[in-house]
């Protein structure tokens, strides 16, 4: 049996955050890509942290919704909420809003997009009031 798309999103973004990338790269399919806000787009999870590295120091998520839907590639699994961390001059952020789609196939990570207003932030300055 299959694990539950979720769970595979859920243990993948913990594994992120927690940099276990060895665990996280043993989670994605062949050919998997991910797209950030811009269209910047990777397929390796080394050139995401090295692209993160000028724009935070961490980040974290706290989570609003989950959807999943089946589809005929796969099951589409949606998540949201906000992300807290800190800006590279040491800066703290919190409240900023986040949607990521992931599309999952035989338990593994095919696609990864997201979408959230970090950018926003950077350019407003890092004050926030959520």
């Amino acid at each position: 049996a299959l694990p539950d798309a979720k769970e595979v999103v859920k243990t993948f973004l913990e594994r992120m955050e927690a940099r276990d990338l060895d665990g996280a790269e043993s989670m994605l399919a062949e050919g998997f890509r991910m797209v950030f806000p811009g269209g910047v787009e990777f397929s390796k999870l080394a050139e995401l942290i090295d692209w993160a590295k000028p724009r935070y120091n961490w980040v974290k998520k706290s989570y609003d919704d989950w959807d999943a839907a089946a589809r005929e590639d796969g099951v589409a699994v949606t998540c949201q909420g906000t992300l807290h961390g800190e800006f590279p001059d040491g800066t703290p952020f919190k409240g900023i809003r986040f949607v990521d789609w992931f599309l999952v196939r035989d338990g593994k990570l095919v696609q990864q997009h997201v979408w959230n207003d970090l950018g926003e932030r950077k350019r407003e300055g890092p004050q926030v009031n959520a």
